[in-house]
């Protein structure tokens, strides 16, 4: 498992609160990118201890982890608590892949009632609550960047994307939060 608790994060010290919308850098996490069969996924959901999602734009969390459905073998798994993903698929004795993904991946998050519309500056998808539930998750772009939207809570979304996007992926919020604010 990748160390992700001792790594700096690249957007520390960066952060936008105002009236409608806040975003933080998320705290570091595990992660791994897991593609798997049909056939493995009751074993797979147990070993990690959350029931992988079969549906496209879902999710599922039990504690400190969240499984979020990108296809019909894909999933992004993110543990919260640090804990060694990996390892947990390795009790699975059927046929994965799972890579550790934790130090290339970091998250943003966005809060507050303007986070849809300061999403919407740079995400084509329709983020309603009834077409993007709390619990919705999918891969999209925001502005040139490809990254995962989870809708966490009714106000809460969680953006990830690779490190190396995040000044891109914070700015573009940052100027959508602007905007949603006015």
């Amino acid at each position: 498992m990748a160390d992700t608790m001792k790594r700096a994060h690249p957007l520390e010290g960066r952060g936008l609160g105002n009236a409608a919308v806040t975003l933080k850098p998320a705290a570091p996490a595990s992660r791994i990118s897991l593609r798997a069969g049909t056939d493995a996924v009751a074993a797979l959901s147990k070993a990690l201890g959350v029931d992988l999602p079969s549906r496209p734009k879902t999710t599922a969390s039990k504690g400190a982890r969240t499984a979020i459905w990108l296809g019909p073998d894909e999933w992004l798994v993110i543990d919260a608590g640090g804990g060694d993903l990996a390892g947990a698929c390795a009790k699975a004795k059927v046929l994965y892949s799972a890579v550790d993904i934790s130090h290339r991946n970091t998250a943003i998050e966005v809060s507050g009632p303007g986070a849809a519309a300061t999403l919407n500056a740079g995400c084509p998808l329709d983020l309603s609550d009834a077409v993007f539930p709390a619990g919705a998750g999918a891969r999209t772009l925001l502005g040139k960047a490809e990254i995962v939207l989870w809708r966490a809570g009714a106000d809460i979304w969680h953006v990830e994307c690779w490190r190396s996007f995040s000044p891109y992926v914070f700015a573009l919020l940052e100027a959508g939060a602007r905007d949603a604010a006015a």
